[in-house]
C-alpha cells in the first residue's frame, strides 16, 4: 500500500474539532432563523424574492426550528461520542 500520511498527520491536528463547532453553530442559525420568522410572520413582507403570508412563515420557522434542534442534538452525540481506535494487523 501506499504510505500516505492521513489529514491529521498533515495538519497536526484533527479537523474533525472544526467540523464540530460548524456543525453547532449551523444548527444555532437554523434555530435562529425558525425564531425569527415566526417573530415577522404578522409583518407585511415588501419586496424581496419569496413573499410567503403569515401561515407559510410560521410553518416554514416551525421546520427550521425543529430541523435545527435535530442538527444540534446530532451533532452533540457525535462530539461526545467516543473515539474508537482500529488496530490493523
Amino acid at each position: 500500500m501506499l504510505n500516505i500520511p492521513t489529514t491529521e498527520e498533515r495538519l497536526g491536528k484533527s479537523p474533525q474539532r472544526f467540523v464540530r463547532y460548524f456543525v453547532l453553530i449551523m444548527a444555532l442559525v437554523y434555530v435562529s432563523l425558525g425564531i425569527w420568522l415566526w417573530w415577522t410572520a404578522n409583518t407585511p413582507t415588501t419586496g424581496g424574492l419569496i413573499q410567503l403570508g403569515s401561515t407559510p412563515r410560521r410553518i416554514l420557522g416551525s421546520v427550521f426550528i425543529l430541523y435545527g434542534m435535530l442538527r444540534f442534538w446530532r451533532g452533540m452525540q457525535s462530539s461526545l461520542r467516543k473515539k474508537t481506535t482500529i488496530d490493523h494487523d
